[in-house]
């Protein structure tokens, strides 16, 4: 096994194909099936299935894809210590942010960070809550912004902010931020939410039980611009804290106003992992996301955030 086999079976893992993969790795194509073939032989077990839609993990290749992603990261990181020695703080940092906040994030951290540290590379890596949890404990990011997180024995967690959930409409609903909504009021309405168990399904669940109230969720997508287009398009309102729509509510693209009855709230939290050491890279990273977390805030970037770190 060598590093130009795994980086081939990860090319082939995201792209899908041995071809768009040879293009990606500027090779030609027989040369990145013989890397599979060899690591294959190696790992003596197939890594994917040949099908006609692509190339399709098999369950040892599921196995061996977080190793390998996980193996080449930490030799990336080496790479940024080892040529930054005597160069102040340097590193390679993996940072972990949800959808809703990642355009609101990135530039401005990613600006601080070259300002303060040039010599901290980081990599900004989007998922939901759930995803970069387990990205945390495996040590594909070294820290994340989260919400929902339950008590586990290898994260820790510092709050930093506290956000409502809005119900979120097409431009000629009568949502406004003024009127709440209760949640007892959307019950003959078609809604657009998460599948379980996203985080913000979780919560909605969490609330229709406490009021006794059943929603009718007549379409399910996991992926924020779907939600988005759908209730653009008039099939049914979403329920989305209001920064995951900001910049419709402020064109009025959208509208929205508050859930109420029961009021439906998440936090936002900092975590880091208990398994492993935090490197000084890390910390310093980790402290200008909470300054521009905090600036976002303050500032109402972050639209109906409050801060409690």
């Amino acid at each position: 096994m060598d590093l130009k086999q795994l980086r081939a079976f990860l090319t082939v893992t995201e792209t899908g194909n041995v071809t768009r993969a040879a293009e990606v790795l500027n090779l030609v194509q027989p040369a990145v099936s013989r890397q599979i073939r060899l690591l294959e032989e190696d790992i003596g077990a197939p890594l994917f299935e040949r099908e006609r839609r692509g190339m399709v993990l098999t369950e040892a290749g599921e196995v061996l894809v977080g190793y390998a992603r996980r193996a080449l990261l930490e030799l990336d990181r080496a790479r940024v210590e080892v040529g930054g020695v005597g160069q102040g703080v340097t590193g390679l940092v993996t940072l972990g942010l949800l959808p809703s906040s990642i355009d609101m994030l990135s530039s401005p951290l990613a600006s601080a960070v070259a300002a303060a540290y040039p010599g901290i590379r980081i990599r900004i890596a989007m998922g939901y809550a759930g995803t970069l949890q387990r990205w945390l404990v495996t040590g594909e990011v070294d820290a994340a912004l989260l919400y929902g997180v339950e008590q586990m024995a290898h994260i820790q967690t510092m709050p930093l902010i506290e956000e409502p959930l809005w119900v979120i409409g097409p431009k000629n609903s009568d949502l406004s931020p003024e009127r709440p909504v209760p949640l007892a009021a959307l019950t003959h309405q078609k809604l657009v939410l998460p599948s379980a168990p996203h985080g913000i399904r979780t919560l909605v669940e969490q609330a229709c039980a406490a009021a006794q109230v059943t929603l009718d969720v007549s379409v399910e997508t996991n992926a924020l611009s779907v939600q988005r287009s759908l209730v653009l398009g008039g099939h049914g309102l979403t329920i989305l804290p209001p920064i995951a729509v900001a910049d419709d509510l402020r064109g009025r693209k959208l509208k929205g106003a508050p859930l109420t009855a029961p009021d439906i709230t998440r936090t936002i939290v900092l975590a880091l992992p208990t398994n492993r050491p935090t490197a000084r890279a890390v910390r310093c990273t980790v402290d200008l996301l909470v300054d521009e977390a905090q600036r976002a805030v303050s500032s109402g970037t972050w639209l109906e955030g409050r801060w409690r770190g």
